[in-house]
Formats: C-alpha cells, sequence, structure tokens
C-alpha cells in the first residue's frame, strides 16, 4: 500500500525517485522547506523503497491529529511522528519525540520553519534542528529543496492543481563543533535558500 501510494504521489507531482539513499546507510534528518501539507508526503515518496519503510515524518499535530481519519492517515500510513504547536513541554517535546524514531533506527523528515510559508520564500529556522543535531552529531542531516510545492497546494487550498514539483535532495551537513546555534540555523537555512529560485 505506501510502495502504491509513493508511486502515485511521484506520478501526480512529477517527483522522481532517489536511486539511493543520500547520505548511505542508517539514520538520517532530512529537513525541507515548507509550503504545503503535501511537502512531507513528497519528500516521503522520493526516498527509496528500503528507506522510506523506516522513515517518519514531523507532521503537526494540531491538523494531522484534530480527526481520526487525519490521525490515521498520518501515525498508520505514513508512521509520522506528530509534533505539537502549542502547550509544548518536556513530556511532548518535538525533539524528544523526534529523538525515539532516530534511536529506534528511523530517519526523520522535518520541516525547521515551523509552520508554511505564504509567499515562497524560507523563513527563519526554529531551534530544533539545532538541538537534535547536538543530540545526535553522527546522524547526517539532508537538506531538501522542495519546488511548486505551494502552488500545487497551496496554504487554504483542499485540492491539488496539476503542475511539476521537485525535491532536490542536497550535501549531507552536520553541526560543526562549537558552532553557536545562529550560525548553524543560518548555515541549514542558506543550504536550502541556495537552491531557490525567487
Amino acid at each position: 500500500m505506501r510502495a502504491f501510494l509513493a508511486a502515485l504521489v511521484r506520478l501526480a507531482t512529477g517527483v522522481r525517485l532517489l536511486p539511493e539513499a543520500p547520505h548511505g546507510n542508517g539514520p538520517a534528518i532530512f529537513f525541507a522547506n515548507h509550503a504545503s501539507h503535501m511537502d512531507f508526503v513528497v519528500v516521503w515518496a522520493a526516498l527509496p523503497n528500503a528507506l522510506r519503510d523506516l522513515t517518519s515524518p514531523a507532521a503537526a499535530e494540531d491538523y494531522w491529529g484534530a480527526t481520526k481519519l487525519r490521525r490515521r492517515i498520518a501515525c498508520e500510513l505514513f508512521r509520522a511522528v506528530l509534533i505539537p504547536r502549542r502547550d509544548v513541554n518536556r513530556s511532548n517535546h518535538p525533539v524528544e519525540r523526534l529523538g525515539t524514531a532516530l534511536e529506534a533506527g528511523r530517519s526523520v523528515i522535518l520541516f525547521p520553519e515551523g509552520t508554511r510559508s505564504l509567499d515562497g520564500e524560507t523563513s527563519e529556522f526554529k531551534s530544533g534542528l539545532y538541538h537534535l543535531a547536538r543530540r545526535y552529531p553522527d546522524i547526517p542531516l539532508i537538506p531538501v529543496h522542495l519546488e511548486n510545492l505551494s502552488r500545487i497546494l497551496p496554504k487554504g487550498s483542499r485540492l491539488p492543481v496539476p503542475l511539476i514539483a521537485q525535491a532536490r535532495f542536497l550535501a549531507p551537513m552536520r553541526l560543526e563543533p562549537e558552532e553557536p546555534k545562529p550560525v548553524f540555523l543560518q548555515r541549514a537555512r542558506s543550504a536550502l535558500e541556495e537552491m531557490d529560485p525567487h
């Protein structure tokens, strides 16, 4: 079912299947710009089958957990990690939830902006990516630049518009020793902005 859905997403969006994992073996932290509810589905669908089966997208709990159907799609079909955006505390902190997946040997897909962009520009990154990189320094960070997703399913839209999208998987990066949080977050953001045609 998951392989069929991934193929359907690639057919509908034009996103290409990666021939192999972009980082070698083991888990990775994929991070991408965020413009559409389809973003995590597209990154997930572009991964090779074996890697996709071991990858959990981060999904906004207030949206994907709002109804039983959405929760079932996110958690059972995509094996997503639901991330709270309100009332965050130690017991439900996004870094803890994503860390649980990484420690289980799964890769994760996340969107450091925290919310979808309205104008296509990459917003400032929140600190979660930095804290994951610091906690798991041996896990590679893979920037993924998404193109046209905001036009295929723009914010507020329920039906996709047929356009060709792209998911560009860039070179792995890591947190440098003693690298300050603001410097690292700007460097990670710049990796995506360098691919931005705007």
